[in-house]
């Protein structure tokens, strides 16, 4: 991956641009022992504008994400070209912040800046950037503490660090998690030792559900949408028998715990997301255009069903 990719100052100029005119996307801008943070759907109210906004943000600009029309409501799509930069070096919510009793699950350039994840080592990417930006799915605005946590660990004064906070429930939250398509489909295949520098391109698409009550019901219902409802086309660069052995067991279908909406298996997991087998967090459809062969490979299925128990329709 090329040093040029510099995803905390790309992300970094993106807020710049947003956090000058807030009030399009109903979005808050604040200071937090001298960090700037942006209530994206913590306290703000937020909406779809700040969700693609904060989707893109977690992506480190180098991702689009938009609003397609679907069968039963709005889709979210994703595109990058960066794919692995993009997804696993950024958006992947890989960093448990827990700071007393505050916790967030945090994503964003942020984690490439931090890199302590052994998934940094695998991809060969790591930044030593000037500013930092993290994004953090959580139901509260970090405290002075939480300020001073992250900036021993990213190494940098707290005026260089920007955090946009958004709670699963609220629709920003919502939408940049149903953004996640393509990144769960990379995970998936990080998990099963396929090499991710074969991956060129990538394109998902995952239903919008509806609002949720909670935090708790919103956690379930984004999760459907990628594992029962999500289809992502990867463009790779590698052998044709490869993919046959590899693919079937990528899409959310090749686990047991496959059928039932996510809530329930919480629950029947006590509450407790380790419990639940990890090879289910994949998208439902996954399609693999080989670019050195000209083969497509397609594996898995939606499960409208399964949907419709979830979103309550």
């Amino acid at each position: 991956m090329s040093a040029d990719l510099q995803l905390n100052l790309t992300a970094w100029r993106g807020v710049d641009h947003i956090a000058g005119v807030p009030h399009t996307v109903r979005i808050e801008v604040g200071t937090v022992a001298e960090a700037r943070v942006v209530d994206c759907g913590v306290k703000a109210p937020g909406g779809v504008g700040a969700g693609l906004w904060l989707a893109s943000v977690c992506l480190g600009g180098l991702g689009e994400v938009r609003l397609l029309p679907g069968g039963d409501g709005p889709c979210v799509q994703v595109v990058t070209d960066q794919p692995v930069a993009a997804c696993m070096a950024s958006q992947y919510a890989g960093w448990q912040i827990s700071v007393g009793k505050y916790f967030a699950m945090g994503s964003g350039p942020m984690r490439a800046a931090y890199g302590k994840e052994e998934l940094f080592d695998r991809i060969g990417y790591r930044e030593t950037p000037p500013c930092a930006v993290g994004c953090l799915e959580t139901a509260k605005l970090p405290t002075p503490e939480v300020i001073a946590y992250l900036v021993e660990k990213l190494k940098l004064p707290a005026d260089r660090l920007t955090l946009l906070a958004a709670r699963t429930a609220s629709l920003a939250g919502t939408l940049q998690v149903v953004a996640r398509s393509v990144e769960t489909a990379l995970h998936k295949l990080d998990g099963l030792k396929f090499d991710l520098r074969q991956v060129v391109s990538g394109h998902g698409v995952a239903p919008l559900p509806p609002p949720a009550a909670d935090d708790l019901a919103a956690i379930g219902r984004t999760n459907d949408a990628i594992l029962y409802g999500g289809t992502v086309t990867l463009w790779v660069r590698c052998d044709d028998a490869l993919l046959a052995e590899v693919g079937p067991r990528v899409p959310s279908g090749a686990s047991p715990a496959h059928g039932e909406p996510f809530a329930e298996l919480f629950r029947k997991a006590g509450g407790d997301f380790y419990q639940i087998d990890p090879m289910l967090f994949s998208p439902a459809v996954v399609r693999f255009h080989n670019l050195n062969s000209g083969r497509t490979f397609v594996f898995g299925r939606t499960e409208p069903e399964v949907l419709r128990r979830s979103f309550g329709g």
